[in-house]
């Protein structure tokens, strides 16, 4: 077994983590922007795939990396964990679709509810105080599902067809414009950004650069607001025009207990 994930903010390789903590001693996790990933789904039949749900839909970046691998999916049994701030309808359903396509066979799903990582909008914001709830009784619910699991009870959150609508018509047919192309609309405030670089190293897409000792976006941003969450100077928006909070998964949970591995700035990958 191996864990498979992309994380935007770090919730998504939390949960991953932690499901595998859960299951067995010294099973390794990769995020699909890690070299190994690809070779590490290939050794491995049984995989754990999670990925933070964008508007009850996949990540730009996620899609393309299992079309670019779609000869690796084949045969490979897949447990699906999409994580979302409130509502996906059918998270995990719609990437069970994709790699059902290629070959795979899916195994069950998981929805888990997390801290809202969109912080430049004032919607789904919770107290620290809930997001901590959040987090706790994530925990628990991955707990809990390990055990059933194991007893042969495997979860098929997010796979049948009434989740299917749910997710069709609860957002993705109103918003799926959002998702299927990479979005030009990052923004910079000039006169907030410091260029300390930081938003340059943590992005998946390498979209951010520098010029004239400020940053500069492109125009291959897939949402996931990791270089938001981490400006210390709060001068990008995306959704929003002001960041209203920063989200840090260890601000919530002892991410300590998994061995996680991290960026330069900290952030879990």
């Amino acid at each position: 077994m191996v864990g498979i994930y992309f994380s935007g903010t770090g919730n998504t390789a939390f949960c991953v983590r932690r499901f595998l903590a859960e299951y067995g001693e010294g099973i390794p996790s990769f995020s699909i922007e890690e070299s190994e990933s690809v070779k590490a789904i290939e050794k491995h039949d049984r995989i754990v795939m999670g990925y933070p749900v964008q508007y009850s839909n996949i990540p730009k970046i996620l899609r393309d990396y299992i079309v670019a691998n779609s000869n690796i999916w084949k045969g490979k049994r897949i447990f699906v964990i999409a994580t979302m701030g409130l509502f996906s309808g059918d998270g995990a359903g719609v990437l069970a679709r994709l790699l059902r396509r290629y070959g795979a066979a899916i195994e069950g799903g998981l929805h888990l509810q997390m801290p809202d990582s969109i912080g430049d909008v004032k919607a789904l914001k919770r107290t620290f105080e809930k997001n901590k709830e959040a987090v706790r009784k994530t925990e628990e619910k991955i707990h809990k599902t390990v055990i059933s699991i194991k007893q042969g009870r495997v979860p098929q959150e997010g796979l049948g067809i009434w989740y299917h609508l749910a997710g069709l018509f609860g957002q993705r047919l109103y918003f799926f414009y959002k998702t299927a192309r990479y979005t030009d609309k990052l923004k910079i405030d000039a006169q907030k950004c410091i260029g300390c670089g930081l938003c340059e190293r943590v992005c998946p897409m390498g979209n951010l650069s520098q010029k004239n000792g400020t940053a500069v976006a492109g125009a291959k941003c897939t949402m996931c607001y990791r270089c938001i969450s981490k400006c210390p100077k709060q001068a990008i928006t995306l959704l929003g025009s002001q960041v209203i909070c920063q989200h840090n998964i260890d601000a919530y949970a002892d991410t300590k207990q998994e061995s996680c591995k991290e960026d330069a700035s900290g952030l879990l990958l």
